[in-house]
């Protein structure tokens, strides 16, 4: 179609006689009101077609007119340097096609305005649902989506303003620190107590893996010293300093570590390449998250990997079924054992 030469702005008039209708057609289409006004899908269609093509500023409520429903499904991530939300991502793309939706992904590095910012532009394109994943104030995205009728899940961290699928994180760190625990007394003569590092107190997810720390020392009949409790983020940087800190400050450190993710890891497996402290006896550790590579680093390494199949099955069983209620599902992890 030729396209209509620019000396002025384009009008719905403009848009109309193209069209060959009228204008409160026009004006219905693009307001998305078209099938109140009993207007057909094929010319709909041919409306939006000719408004793309001259260059009329279409809303996003105009340009998904063609569809009752836009299938359009929002998914917020923290991070992508990472295996386990890497894992969640490529899963999410795949089971959203395959019941006909389209994802949209973004990632907000943790940062509360930017979840914020994340939410409102995807509610922009008329998403159906948003699927907060690793959120820092979940709440505040489910209240911005009931606001704009849009339903709204918690992925990885729980809110308690939509239902909610996370990982065991209670049972699985208690069992894990059971098996570090007994490497220990199988290596060392004696279960000796644990070094747990990483995470932020502050969120669920790492509340219940300490509890389920204390647990499992309690369970063996092992004091934990409280000042080895090293909940100072999830940044390999921020371990690494930790590590440094108590190192200097105590000298020796236990040889058995409770390590909250794979990207504490990271800082974890520098500090020891860096400092040395482990020369000769290398440390006997656990690692809430899972990474294949770890198999290289030794023979002493149990690793939880989050069963992130079993999470998106009931985050999608959710939406396609919907919530019986607001409720939080707690997945069992796997044990990835490599020693």
């Amino acid at each position: 179609m030729t396209r209509v030469k620019q000396t002025k702005k384009t009008t719905i008039y403009d848009l109309a006689e193209l069209a060959g209708t009228s204008a409160s057609a026009v004006s219905a289409v693009l307001n998305g009101n078209w099938k109140k006004r009993r207007i057909s899908s094929q010319l709909a269609e041919k409306i939006t077609k000719i408004a793309e093509e001259q260059g009329y500023a279409l809303n996003m409520q105009a340009s998904l007119l063609r569809r009752e429903k836009s299938k359009i499904i929002g998914m917020i991530v923290p991070k992508y340097d990472n295996r386990y939300f890497g894992s969640i991502v490529e899963t999410f793309e795949t089971m959203a096609r395959e019941r006909g939706l389209f994802p949209i992904i973004t990632c907000t590095r943790r940062d509360p305005e930017l979840e914020l910012e994340a939410a409102r532009t995807m509610l922009s394109y008329q998403v159906e649902w948003i699927v907060s994943t690793g959120a820092t104030d979940p709440d505040r995205i489910s209240d911005l989506c009931a606001t704009a009728g849009v339903r709204s899940l918690n992925l990885d961290l729980p809110g308690s303003k939509a239902p909610s699928v996370i990982s065991d994180n209670f049972a699985g760190a208690r069992e894990l620190t059971r098996r570090v625990l007994a490497n220990c007394e199988r290596k060392l003569g004696a279960a000796l107590p644990l070094i747990f590092i990483g995470g932020r107190g502050s969120d669920h997810n790492t509340a219940e893996r300490i509890r389920g720390f204390r647990a499992a020392h309690q369970d063996m009949g092992v004091s934990i010293d409280e000042t080895h409790i090293l909940a100072c983020g999830y940044a390999p940087e921020k371990a690494e300093s930790s590590l440094q800190a108590l190192a200097a400050s105590e000298g020796d450190l236990p040889r058995g570590m409770f390590v909250n993710s794979t990207i504490s890891l990271e800082g974890v497996m520098r500090w020891i390449k860096r400092s040395h402290h482990y020369d000769g006896h290398s440390p006997i550790i656990g690692c809430f998250d899972w990474d294949p590579f770890a198999a290289l680093m030794g023979d002493e390494i149990e690793m939880v990997r989050q069963d992130v199949p079993a999470m998106l099955d009931a985050v999608f069983h959710i939406i396609d079924h919907g919530p019986a209620q607001t409720t939080v599902i707690e997945i069992p992890p796997v044990f990835m054992g490599t020693g």
